[in-house]
């Protein structure tokens, strides 16, 4: 099976083929670090970390980029109202996104670059694009790129140039044209500054993001990601500088993930439907807001309510309890001799994974088997549980959501809990109660499922 992927740049879904297989280079527009990571960071982190996992899965040997800018308007405003240094800011941020990250146990990519370490790498590209006609500078303003020099400009949000909605700065009078972007901004009172052959100043966002992509991947890398804000002008412009100074294809994929709303609306601190992922963390398990942003396709936009995180809470412990009871059962002396088709599940979850990362269909075969292993529970094989065991290892491995720390329950405990569940189907209704409480007794709760029982430590 191979892998297809939606591909931004042609509007098809294409064969997922790597310029250098089994080697993958996957560069993702992380956020700038001013203020705490909300819903959408972590949605945006979750979709590419969906990939990243899958394909080191498929056995790809995956060099990931994921940025952190650290040099930009809002980075700059908010240290001056804090009469701290922009650095200072940075730093601190940085510290707080590694954290609610790693709650969203995300792998962590090959790269955390920060664009200020690669001032002199910016300022190289930029004197190769001047070199080659592609600049002009405004006094006392900045360097910038003349889009219309660019004749594949608006390629990726498929857009007339002529039709294009204006960029950013378009208060700028002496611009050639209103999608013209900055590349080197000269230096501003209480703005960081650094020195360059057009003077004292900064780079422009677009540039930065170009600048690591080369430095990390090389010139033509084989994907590259980010929110679907993203794609003008952000990408349109990075594909442009970058081009245009290499003289080659910057991205063969580019790949979207959707917007985060809330109860239908669009996340705004104004319509007071803000949520960090901070805020959401101190009442809800950061895993079960993990699964609530896998469990949309990356490129859907997610409708976030407290209703569909609950849900999502729930979903997680279906899997997470049917995880741990395999984990009790490999102890357990009862064994039959009923096996599973495993293989069959392997080959359907990659099915749905090959196809543009297809999650519903791929949690739809994890349920199924969840259905299953309740069915025949008891009658399975030793060889069997352990295969079971082997299959939601794996599948974590692409999905992230697993607990593997917990108390393995005491079989004699297992025990009594099968017991009192065939005293239930016999409806011999008094046993089962002095079962419970025996179970109880001993320092655990049993409740009743669908699927047969619940078992946990009180």
């Amino acid at each position: 099976m191979a892998l297809k992927l939606y591909n931004d740049l042609t509007r098809k879904l294409q064969l997922f083929k790597p310029l250098n297989s089994p080697h993958v280079t996957i560069y993702v527009c992380g956020p700038t670090i001013y203020d705490y990571a909300h819903l959408g960071h972590g949605r945006s982190l979750v979709a590419f970390d969906l990939l990243h996992r899958y394909l080191q899965y498929k056995s790809f040997q995956v060099n990931y980029v994921f940025n952190y800018t650290d040099i930009e308007d809002k980075m700059i405003n908010r240290a001056n109202k804090e009469h701290i240094t922009v650095k200072q800011l940075a730093d601190r941020f940085t510290q707080i996104y590694h954290e609610d990250y790693q709650k969203l146990n995300y792998l962590p990519p090959t790269h955390n670059p920060k664009a200020t370490g690669h001032i002199p790498e910016m300022i190289n590209l930029i004197k190769t694009l001047e070199k080659k006609g592609f600049t002009y500078l405004i006094e006392n303003d900045g360097l910038y790129f003349n889009v219309k020099k660019f004749k594949k400009y608006g390629q990726l949000s498929q857009q007339d140039l002529h039709e294009l909605k204006a960029g950013a700065r378009v208060d700028i009078k002496d611009k050639h044209s209103p999608n013209d972007f900055v590349l080197w901004k000269l230096e501003k009172p209480n703005e960081p500054s650094w020195q360059s052959p057009w003077g004292q100043g900064r780079p422009g966002w677009h540039i930065e993001c170009s600048a690591m992509s080369m430095k990390y991947l090389g010139k033509t890398i084989d994907i590259h990601g980010g929110g679907q804000d993203l794609i003008f002008p952000h990408h349109e412009d990075e594909i442009a500088q970058s081009e245009a100074a290499n003289g080659k294809l910057f991205a063969k994929y580019w790949l979207h993930n959707g917007f985060v709303t809330i109860n239908g609306e669009k996340m705004s601190k104004s319509l007071n439907n803000f949520y960090t992922l901070r805020d959401i963390f101190k009442e809800y398990d950061p895993l079960a807001v993990r699964y609530l942003f896998l469990s949309t396709h990356y490129r859907m936009p997610i409708n976030f309510t407290l209703n569909s995180l609950q849900s999502a809470a729930k979903s997680l412990d279906k899997i997470q309890n049917a995880y741990f009871s395999i984990l009790n059962q490999k102890s357990s002396v009862k064994f039959g001799k009923k096996t599973l088709p495993l293989k069959r599940y392997y080959k359907q979850l990659e099915k749905a994974l090959d196809d543009d990362l297809n999650i519903s269909s791929a949690l739809a075969v994890v349920f199924g088997l969840i259905n299953q292993y309740y069915k025949y529970q008891s009658k399975l094989s030793p060889e069997s549980v352990l295969q079971l065991e082997k299959f939601f290892q794996d599948t974590d491995k692409i999905f992230g959501i697993l607990k593997h720390s917990r108390e393995i329950i005491p079989i004699e405990i297992v025990q009594l809990a099968e017991v009192r569940l065939e005293s239930r189907k016999n409806k011999q209704w008094s046993e089962s109660d002095q079962l419970r409480d025996k179970i109880k007794s001993l320092g655990y709760e049993i409740a009743d499922t669908k699927e047969g029982y619940e078992l946990k430590k009180l």
